[in-house]
């Protein structure tokens, strides 16, 4: 894919992702091995269906938008756990947060320029 807009997801995942592995190393050591891995299976793979999303033709990128699109709202669970169980401190709850938005919304702006339309099912 040439769209330099959409491939600035690429190093913005980096960024999120190094943050992320901090956080997730400073966590009770109980919780870095099982809320910890499970985080990081999720990022990694959202990484992996990025530069798919970058490699493959028109037709199956929807598919991959909507993959990446559910692993950011799992991942945005799993801050709100942390959060939630105060493993994280408020500054890095928003970091965090903030770093994932504008994956998001990276994305949504990507989907949009698809000219497909989402409708959300009631």
């Amino acid at each position: 894919m040439k769209d330099n807009k959409f491939l600035i997801l690429i190093p913005k995942s980096e960024i999120y992702i190094e943050y992320m592995i901090n956080v997730i190393n400073k966590l009770p050591r109980m919780e870095k091995f099982s809320i910890g891995n499970s985080f990081k299976e999720v990022m990694y793979e959202m990484l992996k269906n990025i530069i798919y999303l970058s490699k493959i033709n028109n037709s199956s990128r929807m598919h991959y938008c909507n993959l990446i699109d559910s692993e950011i709202v799992v991942q945005r669970i799993y801050i709100r756990i942390m959060y939630k169980s105060r493993y994280i401190d408020e500054k890095k709850y928003n970091q965090s947060i903030k770093l994932l938005d504008e994956i998001g919304k990276i994305l949504g702006g990507y989907i949009k320029s698809l000219g497909i339309k989402y409708e959300q099912k009631s």
